[in-house]
This record gives C-alpha cells, sequence and structure tokens, in this order.
C-alpha cells in the first residue's frame, strides 16, 4: 500500500481499503460487564439494561472519576486531579515484556485516533472519544509510589517497570502538574537506598520532546539503572502526523530528542509503531523512517502494525471515513472483528522491517536486552566508586 499527501488533506493512493462498523461500539461500565458477552477480539459488547432501571452509582475507578476535583480547563481540554489506590501496578501478561507500569496520567492529550488506550476512559465510564478532552492527573503519585515500591521489596530488582505504557507521561499536562518528574524523582531515592545505589530497570516511553526537560534527572538515574527512552514516530510527514496525532510533536522534534537524548549518555531509540495499513506502510516512507532513526544515532528500533480495539474504531473509523475514505471497506474487513491485522500482512511487515533494521545497523531491542542486568556486580562497583550507606527509604 502506498500513501501521498495533498495540500490540505493526505488521501491514500490506493482502492485497498479498511471498514467502518455497522453498528457504534459503546463503553462498557463496570457494573455492566456481567451483563455483556465478548465479540472476536475479546473485547465486551453491553447488553444495556432497560431505560427504566434505576442507574447504579459509580464504584471504583469510575465513582474516584466521578468526584475528581477539576483543577484547569483550557483549549476545550479539561484537567482533574485524580485520587488513587497505588501508582506502581503489576502487569501479567506475556505478551508486553515487562511486570509493572506507571502511567502518570489517564487520558492523553495528544489525541493520536489510533490510540489502544482510549478503553482506560471506559473503565472510568466516560466516552473513549473524550481521551483527549479528560485528562486525569495521578494524586501524591509520590507518595503512593514509595509506598508501592516498599511493598514490592526486592521484586523491583528482577522486572522491568515500565512508564508510559498507556498514556504519554510528557504530554502537555506535565507542564502544569509534574506527575512524570515526581515518578523519577521517588524511583531514584529509591534506587539510591539499595546496594550499590541502583539496580532498577526502566523504561519510558513518549512522543514528546518534552522529556528533554528531565534529562538532568534521566542522567542522574541512568547512572546505576538500566533506563531507556522510547521515541514513538509514526511518519516524517508532518501533515500526515498532524491528521493522525493532532496535539502530538511534529517527527522532527522526536527524532531530535532522540538524538540529544543518546548525546547526553541516555540510551534512547525508535517506535515505528503503530504502523498503518494504508498510509505509513509504504516500504520507501519506512525507509526513510528508518535512514532518519539511524541518523539520530538511536541506540535501537522496533516496530508494531496497529492494533485497533473498539474503543479505538470509535475514534479511527470516523477519521477514515472524512479524510481516507477509499481504506474505509478494509479496514472494516480486516479489523471489525478482531483488534489485528491479518497474519500474512504482520508477518510481511515483520520482515521488511528486519531487512531495513539490518542495512541500517539498528537492533530492533534494547542493546542489553538478552543479558539480565548483573545486580552484585551494578552493586560491588557503585559502592567501590561511590560508597554509601543504604539508608531506609524515608518518605
Amino acid at each position: 500500500m502506498s500513501h501521498t499527501a495533498q495540500a490540505g488533506r493526505a488521501t491514500p493512493s490506493t482502492e485497498t481499503a479498511l471498514p467502518l462498523l455497522t453498528e457504534p461500539w459503546r463503553p462498557t461500565p463496570a457494573r455492566d460487564r456481567r451483563r455483556s458477552h465478548t465479540n472476536g477480539c475479546g473485547a465486551k459488547r453491553v447488553e444495556y439494561p432497560p431505560a427504566d432501571i434505576p442507574k447504579a452509582p459509580p464504584t471504583g475507578i469510575a465513582r474516584l472519576a466521578a468526584s475528581a476535583p477539576k483543577e484547569l480547563e483550557r483549549h476545550q481540554v479539561e484537567y482533574f486531579r485524580l485520587a488513587v489506590r497505588s501508582v506502581l501496578n503489576p502487569v501479567n501478561s506475556r505478551r508486553v515484556g515487562f511486570k509493572w507500569s506507571i502511567n502518570p496520567y489517564r487520558g492523553c492529550e495528544f489525541g493520536c485516533h489510533y490510540c489502544y488506550a482510549r478503553y482506560t476512559h471506559e473503565y472510568m465510564e466516560l466516552d473513549p472519544r473524550q481521551f483527549e478532552n479528560k485528562i486525569y492527573a495521578k494524586d501524591e503519585a509520590a507518595r503512593l509510589l514509595r509506598r508501592d515500591l516498599e511493598q514490592a521489596g526486592e521484586k523491583v530488582l528482577r522486572e522491568h517497570i515500565a512508564i508510559g505504557a498507556a498514556t504519554d507521561p510528557y504530554q502537555p499536562a506535565e507542564r502544569q502538574f509534574g506527575v512524570t518528574r515526581a515518578v523519577l524523582e521517588t524511583l531514584r531515592e529509591f534506587a539510591a537506598t539499595l546496594p550499590g545505589g541502583g539496580g532498577l530497570s526502566l523504561s519510558i516511553t513518549t512522543k514528546s520532546n518534552l522529556v528533554l526537560k528531565d534529562i538532568d534527572l534521566l542522567r542522574a538515574l541512568a547512572r546505576n539503572n538500566r533506563l531507556h527512552v522510547n521515541l514513538s514516530v509514526t511518519t516524517l510527514n508532518p501533515r500526515l502526523a498532524r491528521v493522525l496525532e493532532p496535539r502530538a510533536p511534529r517527527p522532527d522534534l522526536r527524532l531530535d530528542t532522540v538524538r540529544r537524548l543518546n548525546y547526553a549518555g541516555i540510551s534512547s531509540g525508535v517506535f515505528v509503531a503503530p504502523i498503518l495499513p494504508g498510509l505509513t506502510d509504504d516500504p520507501g516512507d519506512l525507509e526513510a523512517l528508518v535512514a532518519a532513526a539511524a541518523e539520530a544515532r538511536a541506540s535501537y528500533l522496533c516496530a508494531n502494525v496497529v492494533f485497533l480495539m473498539p474503543s479505538s474504531q470509535k475514534k479511527f473509523f470516523p477519521l477514515l471515513e472524512e479524510k481516507f475514505p477509499r481504506l474505509r471497506k478494509q479496514y472494516h474487513k480486516w479489523f471489525r472483528l478482531n483488534g489485528y491485522a491479518p497474519r500474512p500482512y504482520r508477518t510481511r511487515i515483520s520482515t521488511l522491517m528486519r531487512e531495513l533494521r539490518s542495512k541500517y545497523n539498528l537492533p530492533e531491542r534494547w542493546p542489553d536486552d538478552d543479558v539480565a542486568p548483573n545486580y552484585a556486580a551494578l552493586a560491588a562497583a557503585a559502592a567501590a566508586a561511590r560508597p554509601q550507606l543504604a539508608l531506609p527509604f524515608a518518605s
């Protein structure tokens, strides 16, 4: 599939396309899940009770969201402070490659139409299309993370912590609330109490050059911990990027961020994710992106084809209808009952990206991904270079 950009509107040059749901997807309130059944991709369709049945009060995270105080409203975006029970959350999926996640915010102002994490707003009984208009900053994140780390204990030394796996930790809200920096400062304080002053395995995933404001803190964390910063770049075409990711920084700013982080001694690479069939999958365009990542001195590069959950389809399919109508039917055929593109397509993209990584000498995984950190050696080296007491982790 190929893509050509025209003034004011990007239009695919192919008749091959991808489809619009005939029935709009509705959010799944937590209290109604017992009345639901799954569709082909494991997500749940709700059989709503008759309108005359009284609506039950919200529970769980939906109750917390409903009572969250509004802190600010600007540019049609509302910002709330959200009380939460924890910040460091266990991940029980073998497919994602990490055991713990930290998402400083719920919702993301970048508004990427394809974002898989829109479903998280449904847990709060919100429409997933409000994902970029209702942003929730997690309240007292530093205090809660200290408690979570103390409870997790030595397990966090053996298992990876991913920051920003669902929502961007450096979205515009970070300028106002600073939750991500508070999280990083807490992780640095905790690491300093470990033998040798470190041993954590951390990654940050973002589309934002705002991460550079914390470069001092990132450099300190990287000194005795395993830290990688992943910059997500879907296309080099700024006009297409603005259509797909309306409020995210330009692609060139993201690649410059990769360059500046690596120059500062912080391992940084590129996530070509997601690859969108018919929009960003042209082989020439992908090669240009890989070449640009190599020129930016990316430490690694990986790629994934888009995963379109029903909550994402609710936002993405209308975009196709408006901007890329010739792709509508094909997307519907591929994704209506399954969030994944067909296996032959995914295999072809995987083969292409493997060839491009080889051509430009970019590893797919983090440079040290195949070898677990030797925490004993790290602790000994750190202690020899900078002797210190292992103090209790104070709040």
